[in-house]
C-alpha cells in the first residue's frame, strides 16, 4: 500500500512508536497546534513545600491498604506531596480538589480543563514529558501518580519498586493494567473513588462519580434506542492502521455514545489491523484521535485518498468523528468525550 499513498502525507502519518503511552504505546502524534501546546513550560514553578491545609485523613480511613497493577501499597496517611506524571493523572487530582498536596506534574497532550487552569498553575511543572528520576526526586514526592505503565519505566529509572526503595508510593491508572479485561464506566469510577480513598476525600470522589454518571444519563436518554453506528477508531498509521480495540475505555464510549466498534473483536487497549480490515469491515464513521503534531486536516486527506478504503461508507460519505486524544483515555473527560461524540453519530438525536 506504501507507494499508493500521497508522497507528502506517507511521512507524516506513519507510527513512530514513542514510549510514552499506552499499551500498545502510542505511535504518531496526530492533533493541531491548538491541543499540543497545553504544558505551559517548565519555567512556572512552585513552592516545594505542600500546603499545609492539604485534605486531611479521613477519620477511621487509615491505614488503607490499595492494590493496583500488581502492586499492594499500605497508606498509613494521605499523601502530602503528590506528583502526577500524565494529562487524565493530573486532572483526576485537580477534580478532586487536591492542588494542594501536589508538588509537581509533567506531560500534558492538550490544555487542562478551563475549570482546573487557576489550580494547575499553582503546581511546578517537572517537564515537558517525563521528568528524569533526578528531576522527580528534586520536588521531594511522597506519592507518583502516573497515567500510562511508561511513566514508571524502569530503563529511565522511573521503576515503581525504584520508587518504593526511596520510601515513595506510587499509583498507576488502571487502564494500564487491563490484562484483556474490557475497560468499562465502572471503572472510571473505581479510580476516581481509589484517588479519593488514598487522599482520605471519599466524599468528593462521590461527587464527581455522580457528576459523571448524570452527563452519561443525559447521553443515554438522547442516543438510548438508536441503530448502533459502525465506527472505525484511527489514531495513526500508513502501511498498517494503529486502532481501538475491544478492552480499552474507547470501545466503551463509542457503545455509550450510540456505536459500535468494529475492532471491538480486538483484545487489546491498542492494536494494528491492515487497511484491508478496515474496507472489509465497512465502517459508518472514522472516529480520528486527534493529538501532537500532524494537522487534523492531514490526517482526513491521507484517509481519503488511501485506495483501499475508497468504497468505505465513511469514506464515500466523508464522515468523520474527532475527539481529542485527553478525552479516550480513562479519566474524568470520559463523559463529556461521549457526549462530544453521541452529538457526531446522532445529530438529529440532540438537533
Amino acid at each position: 500500500m506504501g507507494p499508493s499513498h500521497p508522497p507528502d502525507l506517507t511521512p507524516s502519518i506513519g507510527k513512530t512508536r514513542r514510549i510514552r503511552r499506552r499499551l500498545p504505546l502510542f505511535s504518531l502524534a496526530l492533533a493541531t497546534a491548538l491541543f499540543a501546546s497545553g504544558c505551559g513550560g517548565t519555567e512556572r514553578s512552585a513552592s516545594l513545600s505542600a500546603d499545609p491545609s492539604a485534605p486531611a485523613p479521613s477519620a477511621g480511613g487509615y491505614p488503607l491498604t490499595v492494590t493496583n497493577c500488581g502492586v499492594t501499597t499500605v497508606y498509613e496517611r494521605a499523601p502530602r506531596r503528590a506528583a502526577t506524571l500524565s494529562q487524565h493523572s493530573t486532572e483526576v487530582m485537580l477534580a478532586l480538589g487536591l492542588e494542594k498536596s501536589m508538588v509537581g506534574t509533567a506531560y500534558l497532550d492538550d490544555r487542562i480543563l478551563p475549570e482546573y487552569e487557576a489550580a494547575y498553575q499553582g503546581i511546578k511543572v517537572l517537564a515537558k514529558e517525563f521528568p528524569s528520576y533526578e528531576t522527580l526526586l528534586s520536588v521531594e514526592p511522597d506519592f507518583v501518580y502516573g497515567g500510562f505503565s511508561s511513566a514508571f519505566s524502569e530503563k529511565d529509572g522511573r521503576g515503581r519498586d525504584v520508587l518504593t526503595k526511596a520510601g515513595i508510593q506510587s499509583h498507576l491508572n488502571i487502564e494500564s493494567c487491563a490484562a484483556g479485561n474490557p475497560v468499562t464506566m465502572a471503572r472510571v469510577d473505581e479510580e476516581v473513588r481509589t484517588i479519593g480513598k488514598i487522599f482520605g476525600v471519599s466524599d468528593r470522589a462521590e461527587q464527581q462519580v455522580t457528576t459523571m454518571r448524570g452527563v452519561l444519563d443525559g447521553v443515554n436518554q438522547k442516543v438510548g434506542g438508536v441503530d448502533p453506528v459502525k465506527v472505525f477508531v484511527y489514531d495513526s498509521g500508513d502501511k498498517t492502521a494503529f486502532t481501538a480495540g475491544g478492552v480499552g475505555i474507547g470501545n466503551e464510549m463509542i457503545k455509550l455514545a450510540g456505536g459500535t466498534n468494529i475492532f471491538a473483536d480486538l483484545g487489546k487497549v491498542f492494536g494494528d489491523v491492515s487497511f484491508e480490515q478496515v474496507a472489509e469491515r465497512a465502517a459508518d464513521v472514522i472516529l480520528i484521535y486527534d493529538y501532537g503534531d500532524t494537522p487534523l486536516e492531514t490526517k482526513k486527506k491521507f484517509l481519503l485518498a488511501n485506495p483501499a478504503l475508497k468504497d468505505v461508507p465513511a469514506i464515500k460519505n466523508k464522515r468523520f468523528a474527532v475527539l481529542p486524544l485527553s478525552s479516550t483515555v480513562l479519566g474524568i473527560r470520559v463523559p463529556a468525550a461521549v457526549e462530544s461524540l453521541a452529538r457526531q453519530l446522532h445529530p438529529d438525536r440532540f438537533a
